[in-house]
């Protein structure tokens, strides 16, 4: 196993070994603290731009699901067709597997999918350098290998959204899939509307999960670019995904919303979905300082004392502050205070910070979210 190691962008520096891919490479530095669920935060495009830690200490030891697509085109165990983060960072990798749907080890996986991963790491004294500092960039680099080519951008500065959306329309109907180029003509793709309700899902990174839940609840799902401008589309209803990055670089997806809320169509928005349509709506966006990535974020329901535990990926978050007199605060974070989800005052628009979806991790909220806005249509 290579030695490898981790610099921090103020030189802190963690020594580990290799066990997956080994190239250098280069991004922000994030933490989650859920026990399990590796596989399917990996494959999270939310993740896309980040050396994702792990602070649960064993990891590996139920290996990797098999990669397969069900009939309706979207992967079975994954939740995208790749792995989006740039780098996984553990304590204590187990190369020794054992899980009934497992075909290959973590350290396998990471090698044909082209992606380094270190163990031997102290994640717990860099959980709490990143707490104390708040999340930076950071670099991987081997040793005997020539890292003077890895270069490092600015995370704000990259619309990563751009990098993971679609690039096709692709529509989800009776266990189908279909795709079509976005030039297609409005007409054409309307006359494809199927004997059910029809949901625009604009894809800012969505995790296969989101389109399951939409998918059980009997409805058409035509996704959608992050910058296509839906509004021309026959839709009963609009769903904005999750996604990574700063939800400033994504202005043009705001346009569109901003179109559709002047409408009185039914909107939904998960994580980044939540960002984009309060900024529609007036709002700010700032980041946190270490953002939530785990399986346990507490929210409460504002004007109520029912309570969720939730599951989070998310390093910005709405400034409750700055909503505008039309809308309010819908779910609120009990740990920091921070905004969790919105709705507007008269029309049926609203949205979660965290995953209803969650896959890895509880779905005390998917009836909450999903049948809500289905029972809107």
């Amino acid at each position: 196993m290579r030695n490898v190691t981790l610099i921090l962008d103020d030189g802190t520096a963690f020594y580990g070994k290799s066990f997956g891919y080994e190239k250098p490479v280069a991004g922000e530095v994030v933490f989650n603290t859920a026990m399990t669920g590796y596989p399917e935060s990996l494959t999270d495009p939310s993740y896309a731009g980040q050396l994702m830690v792990l602070t649960y200490p064993l990891i590996g030891n139920y290996g990797v699901p098999p990669f397969s697509l069900a009939e309706n085109g979207l992967p079975r165990y994954m939740e995208s067709e790749k792995i989006h983060a740039e780098a996984i960072i553990v304590s204590d990798y187990s190369a020794e597997y054992s899980h009934w749907n497992a075909v290959e080890s973590l350290g396998d996986w990471l090698k044909r999918e082209q992606i380094p991963g270190i163990t031997g790491i102290d994640t717990r004294a860099l959980t709490k350098k990143l707490r104390e500092h708040g999340v930076m960039m950071g670099r991987i680099v081997f040793d005997a290998m020539d890292n003077s080519q890895l270069t490092m951008d600015n995370y704000e500065d990259v619309n990563y959204v751009d990098k993971v959306s679609c690039k096709e329309i692709i529509v989800y109907a009776n266990d189908t899939v279909r795709s079509y180029a976005v030039s297609t003509p409005v007409a054409e793709l309307n006359s494809l509307l199927a004997n059910k309700k029809r949901v625009v899902l604009v894809d800012c990174g969505v995790k296969t999960n989101i389109i399951r839940c939409l998918l059980t609840r009997g409805v058409e799902v035509v996704r959608v670019p992050w910058n296509y401008d839906f509004n021309p589309l026959a839709y009963d209803g609009l769903f904005l995904s999750n996604g990574p990055g700063d939800p400033d670089t994504c202005e043009e997806a705001v346009v569109n919303i901003r179109k559709a809320l002047e409408g009185n169509r039914p909107i939904c928005g998960i994580c980044m979905g939540n960002q984009l349509l309060a900024k529609a709506g007036g709002a700010t966006i700032y980041k946190l300082k270490y953002g939530h990535r785990s399986h346990n974020q507490p929210v409460r329901m504002v004007g109520t004392n029912q309570c969720f535990i939730t599951s989070q990926n998310h390093g910005y978050a709405v400034d409750s502050a700055t909503l505008g007199e039309d809308w309010e605060p819908l779910f609120v974070n009990m740990n920091d205070g921070s905004n969790e989800g919105i709705r507007h005052k008269t029309k049926p628009f609203f949205s979660s910070q965290f995953h209803p979806e969650a896959c890895g991790g509880p779905t005390d909220t998917e009836a909450l979210i999903f049948d809500k806005f289905i029972g809107m249509l």
